[in-house]
């Protein structure tokens, strides 16, 4: 719940409303408020004010739906979700597992503009039941530009907008390598950002009416997409797997003790190996952790080995046949330095630790 103040949970996914949301709809409504005058001359200055603060929470209403699209598809697909946050200007739907398939990025990623471009054109429908001219139709009306703009503008083919995903998607299905879709759809995001800048500019060269709404909702979305193209890159970076690099090249061989051995034994019998700590029933205690074994038999070396041992979970055991992509991924978002690896019949056949596998990411090429 460090993502902000939660809202409400859809089939168990947290929705969080982050501080920096604040920020932003603040900022619509000092900008929006000028322009109120100019939809509705004669507005009093209250109602301005009002009809601007509306605008706001109507765009925050379009985002959510929009994100609640891409949640609800991701997990029909079967795709975890780790939580929904509306932050400044935007949201995101931070799912726990990248797709498996072009397919599935697909889908989820189109999810989001369908549903704003649904709910726009419905709000374009009631427009023609409203009176025009006054309050209600103005609000109407901003909510169907909310969402058509949200949808439209989230179409748009750079990361990490929804129209990246899909480009990146294409790319994938067609070359079969994700790493190029997404370096295409970075670069589309690129040209997404300088676009968001020149219109900005251009906004202000002609004197447009909307000109500084124009300029700090730009500029804040520029940087926001030149800012997560980055960080899709860098997760991308992190993610590829080298040619001809095996999950077998990197683990160490693993090597059962009991789980009361002295401690100081237990070290000495890791040298170079993955020690898994086993109770006298039969059960794991876990992965002996070196770093906390040192300190123990610094004190204590008869201790229990036990008491360094660093708990086995299903999110820290890999099966040795698993895509080098989905370990380098699980490596990535689980927070532990070793992770057992067992074969298809669940026997363990070795440790791999984090800096094993980080440097050799890193290197792009097979240990040794």
């Amino acid at each position: 719940m460090d993502g902000g103040l939660l809202l409400f949970r859809v089939d168990g996914v947290p929705v969080l409303l982050a501080p920096s949301w604040w920020i932003g709809s603040l900022l619509i409504v000092v900008l929006y408020a000028p322009l109120v005058d100019e939809l509705l001359p004669g507005a009093s200055a209250g109602a301005s004010w009002t009809l601007a603060a509306a605008f706001a929470v109507l765009l925050g209403l379009s985002v959510l739906a929009h994100e609640l699209g891409h949640c609800v598809v991701a997990l029909r697909l079967g795709i975890p979700v780790r939580r929904l946050r509306l932050f400044l200007l935007g949201g995101l739907s931070e799912v726990s597992r990248t797709p498996r398939q072009p397919r599935h990025e697909g889908l989820v990623a189109g999810a989001g503009p369908v549903v704003s471009l649904l709910l726009a054109a419905l709000c374009a429908l009631l427009l023609l039941a409203v009176p025009s001219g006054g309050p209600v139709w103005l609000l109407v009306a901003q909510c169907a530009v909310a969402n058509l703009a949200v949808g439209v503008f989230n179409l748009l083919p750079g990361l990490p907008l929804d129209g990246g995903r899909l480009l990146r998607a294409g790319v994938w299905s067609l070359t079969g390598t994700r790493e190029r879709g997404t370096r295409a759809a970075v670069v589309g995001g690129g040209v997404v950002a300088a676009g968001l800048l020149v219109w900005a500019l251009w906004g202000l060269a002609t004197g447009s009416p909307d000109r500084w709404l124009r300029l700090g909702v730009c500029v804040v979305t520029a940087w926001f997409v030149a800012i997560g193209a980055s960080r899709e890159l860098a997760q991308e970076g992190r993610r590829s797997w080298p040619d001809g690099l095996e999950l077998t090249d990197l683990v160490r061989p693993v090597l059962q003790l009991p789980a009361e051995s002295p401690v100081a034994d237990a070290l000495a019998a890791a040298a170079g190996r993955g020690v898994v700590l086993v109770r006298a029933d039969g059960v794991a205690a876990g992965l002996l952790d070196e770093r906390a074994a040192e300190q123990l038999a610094e004190g204590t070396p008869q201790a229990p080995a036990e008491l360094a041992a660093e708990p086995i979970s299903a999110e820290t055991v890999l099966l040795s046949s698993e895509p080098g992509e989905e370990v380098a991924e699980r490596v990535r978002d689980t927070p532990a330095w070793q992770f057992l690896v067992v074969d298809e019949e669940g026997r363990p056949s070795g440790v791999l630790h984090r800096d094993d596998l980080r440097a050799a990411l890193a290197s792009g090429r097979r240990p040794g």
